[in-house]
């Protein structure tokens, strides 16, 4: 399973689900190995499949780091922090996190859109 970091360590991902927000932007960054870019989203592609189906789903884009980067972006709209979590708890989505390797790790954190 890929290994779970938090970019506020004062606020990890799964705190944040107790916060009843919306709409919220998922914006997860990976760190993929270079020989493990295809397989990472072969198995990415699946679990999106899944997620779009599901209830309070907007959206979704993967990005791609430039300049030979090892990191990719997904940015996901849902309509809630409660449709994510409940989605994200899903046991067919925890079996599909479960198929990623070790050496890939990941740094969810959830936002709201602010007017500047």
């Amino acid at each position: 399973m890929a290994e779970l970091q938090s970019l506020d360590p004062m606020t990890p991902m799964f705190a944040q689900f107790k916060d009843k927000a919306g709409p919220i932007v998922l914006a997860n960054t990976f760190v993929v190995p270079k020989e493990r870019t295809e397989a990472f989203l072969a198995l990415f592609r699946r679990q999106a499949e899944f997620m779009k189906a599901q209830p309070g789903f907007v959206s979704l884009q993967m990005h791609k780091g430039t300049a030979d980067s090892q990191l990719l972006m997904n940015i996901a709209v849902w309509e809630s922090t409660e449709a994510l979590a409940t989605a994200f708890g899903s046991p067919e989505f925890q079996r599909m996190a479960a198929e990623f390797p070790d050496d890939i790790v990941s740094y969810p954190h959830i936002f709201e859109q602010i007017d500047v």
